[in-house]
């Protein structure tokens, strides 16, 4: 049986945000292992806010941090169940510097209508992605890439011995209920739910609002409102495009990510992976990663007219961009597009990314130095402790 271990990475990241800020805000869709990751934090204050007693607990929150001994550390898991969770978080961090407090929900804090203080200066954002290919090997002990783009990266599927369709259709049902209506007041179950299926469907497209309207038989603006939801609720993630000003470059519509490979193949109605199917949802994994040491800031795609294509361009300092390509082959990869985009953007690291490349190497293609490798290759994760 297949169970999981401590996920360092993410942990690390809590405890470094700790020594930024006294708040941390840990959100992410519905079941993607909040509570799991919380109660892994050693030596913290667990209290579920769906519960009444934790209710009761913080209706004076001041009587609460006095009973804490000095340098404490809180979860409040489900924070937004409080009556007033902004008060709560901002009493902590205001009058009760020396405690350290994680609260956890489904969305941006700004999102959630009951917060009515945005904790500006108080609080660092983490959004937890589904689980990591590198995470799936080392905490895990998964390594069969087709078990996780099936599967997809909530622990509960994806330590299921088999992929169960009942799962899917009821954690859209719940989001739906338990996140959406409370959080958007969305009455229009139906119309919803076939954007979310239509946006998990076309995972990893150009976005468009008309066609999605039309298929689902809302509005246009109805349409664009709940793909809205959807990424404010962390459920599908806009990737804008990249454009530095360029006549041929796309400049308007992003690309539309789902939150997760295992609802993706389920929308799809896939059992099974044929051989072009790995590239895209590979694609998504790689999209997990660079996201996960960050918000999503700095990330974009390109494209021009021709229809040549970089998966994903990350912005760093002084006008830097590294570009990143994703391969399931990399004997495969074909260096045009890559030359079209340095043409314009000549700084930055050239990136292939695969999950079979063991052991870093670089190649010399149309003029260009290019390193291949597996996510190991990426900074920001390699400097963590999620790599075997």
């Amino acid at each position: 049986m297949i169970t999981m271990n401590a996920r360092p990475f993410w942990l690390q990241l809590i405890e470094d945000a700790w020594r930024k800020r006294p708040i941390v805000w840990l959100s992410g869709v519905r079941r993607v292992g909040k509570t799991t990751l919380a109660r892994m934090l050693p030596d913290v204050t667990y209290m579920n806010c769906d519960l009444p007693s934790a209710c009761r607990a913080l209706a004076e929150p001041e009587f609460f941090f006095d009973g804490l001994p000095t340098g404490s550390r809180v979860v409040l898991d489900e924070v937004h169940r409080l009556e007033d969770p902004s008060r709560v978080l901002k009493i902590a961090a205001d009058a009760y510097p020396h405690l350290r407090v994680l609260a956890t929900g489904s969305s941006t804090l700004a999102a959630t209508r009951k917060f009515r203080d945005a904790l500006t200066g108080r609080k660092v954002a983490i959004c937890l992605t589904p689980v990591l290919w590198t995470e799936c090997q080392s905490a895990f002990g998964i390594r069969d890439l087709d078990r996780r783009l099936l599967h997809g990266g909530l622990p509960e599927p994806l330590l299921a011995a088999g992929k169960d369709p009942a799962f899917f259709a009821e954690w859209a049902d719940s989001f739906y209920a338990r996140d959406i209506q409370e959080l958007f007041a969305i009455r229009n179950r139906a119309g919803f739910l076939k954007i979310l299926h239509l946006v998990l469907r076309q995972s990893g497209g150009m976005l468009d609002y008309s066609s999605l309207a039309a298929l689902a038989d809302v509005s246009r603006p109805t349409a664009k409102a709940h793909v809205e939801a959807l990424a404010i609720a962390h459920a599908a993630f806009l990737l804008p495009p990249f454009h530095g000003g360029g006549r041929r470059e796309l400049t308007r519509r992003p690309k539309c990510y789902a939150f997760d490979t295992g609802f993706a193949t389920f929308a799809r109605g896939w059992d099974a992976l044929r051989e072009e199917d790995r590239g895209p949802l590979w694609e998504h994994l790689v999209l997990d990663a660079l996201r996960a040491a960050g918000d999503g800031r700095g990330l974009y795609f390109w494209r021009d007219k021709s229809g040549r294509e970089v998966d994903f361009v990350v912005k760093g300092p002084g006008g830097r961009l590294d570009a990143i390509e994703c391969k399931i082959d990399p004997d495969r990869f074909d260096a045009g597009a890559l030359a079209a985009f340095r043409a314009d953007y000549p700084e930055g690291d050239n990136l292939v990314l695969s999950p079979w490349v063991k052991t870093p190497y670089e190649r010399l293609q149309r003029g260009l130095r290019v390193r291949f490798g597996t996510l190991d290759v990426l900074p920001w994760l390699r400097d963590r402790a999620l790599l075997l």
